[in-house]
């Protein structure tokens, strides 16, 4: 008969178990160090790059840009390559420049009740989330779009719809969408806080907040230009949206008067908002922590300069730009040739 075989019972020791090394936290951001952040729309017209050392050379230390012309249905999927990529990242790296924002295809409407355009405006916008990645973007900013003949919250609810099926099948790692505040105009969403509140409800699991601009804010009856408007509308923010949700505010002015429901910005100060109000508006408390990024106006040589410059004024702090200013001034033209070259939109001109 075999001998019977000892059983050997292991014994378990925890400090012999295999524990890998916990993922180190993200990377915090440098621009991310509690500055204020100063910036404006910069173009891309020349080399993509080239956006970083003109807001560089314009003081700042914060920027916007469109990925692609934005009023135009881009051709192909528009990709930055690789190269691009990583020689914009880089750069930004090293000029410390943050945080970045990309503003998306002004014909982007994803509320439309038009099943054509509606589905354009999702594969241009899961575009722009390509770019926005592939360029390391802090930000992408999306005008909520326009219900047209149909109604507000079926417009709401596809605008949901459409920024969920934008997103998927991405990585969207650190880039955040915003949605921008409207004016008011015609069968435009937005303009109410409440609306915007609906879209954020409707994307729980998607990395969503708000831009909010001045100039609209305006626009759409919160006067914002004295003290007691400008707190009205902080707190009603607060209580609908949430303040910590707000990323970025465009600071422009408005050429049309209060509740006048027309998008029309204006060199800061120069306004029907005023000088006072955007020292209010840049100091405040709340806004601590937010980036204030200018998309004013481009109508003589230095404009950009000269509203960078106010900014930083306003915040008590002097900075001197080194470079050349970001923009010539618009040339005039008149009838068809105006039209046909869009005099009047900062977009066309910042390419």
């Amino acid at each position: 008969m075999a001998e019977e075989q000892q059983r050997v019972v292991p014994t378990y020791d925890a400090a012999d178990e295999y524990r890998p090394e916990p993922p180190p936290p993200p990377e915090i951001p440098a621009w991310k160090d509690g500055s204020i952040r100063i910036g404006i729309h910069t173009s891309i017209a020349s080399d993509i790059v080239g956006a970083l050392e003109l807001a560089q050379g314009l003081g700042c230390n914060a920027l916007q840009i469109f990925s692609s012309s934005p009023r135009m249905w881009a051709r192909g999927t528009a990709r930055i390559s690789d190269a691009d990529g990583v020689r914009f990242r880089a750069r930004r790296k090293e000029l410390s420049l943050g945080p970045l924002v990309i503003h998306n295809n002004y014909l982007i409407n994803l509320a439309s009740p038009d099943p054509v355009l509606r589905t354009r405006s999702v594969q241009a916008l899961h575009q722009e989330l390509m770019r926005a990645i592939a360029l390391g973007a802090d930000y992408l900013v999306v005008h909520p779009g326009s219900c047209r003949e149909g109604n507000r919250e079926s417009g709401i609810a596809a605008i949901g719809q459409g920024l969920k099926q934008a997103a998927r099948g991405l990585r969207l790692g650190e880039l955040q969408i915003l949605l921008e505040n409207m004016a008011g105009h015609g069968s435009c969403i937005g303009s109410r806080f409440e609306e915007l509140k609906a879209i954020l409800d409707a994307c729980p699991d998607l990395p969503i907040g708000v831009c909010i601009d001045t100039a609209h804010l305006f626009a759409s009856g919160w006067n914002i230009r004295t003290s007691d408007g400008f707190e009205a509308a902080i707190a009603a923010i607060d209580r609908t949206i949430g303040l910590e949700r707000v990323a970025v505010i465009h600071v422009n002015d408005s050429k049309t008067p209060l509740n006048s429901r027309v998008d029309r910005h204006e060199h800061i100060g120069k306004g029907k908002i005023g000088l006072e109000a955007f020292e209010r508006i840049l100091n405040h408390p709340t806004l601590a922590g937010k980036a204030f990024i200018a998309e004013t106006p481009i109508d003589k040589p230095g404009d950009d300069r000269r509203n960078v410059a106010l900014m930083w004024k306003l915040t008590g702090k002097v900075v001197v730009a080194a470079g050349k200013d970001g923009m010539k001034s618009r040339k005039k033209t008149s009838g068809s040739k105006r039209n046909k070259a869009g005099r009047g939109s900062r977009a066309a001109k910042r390419r």
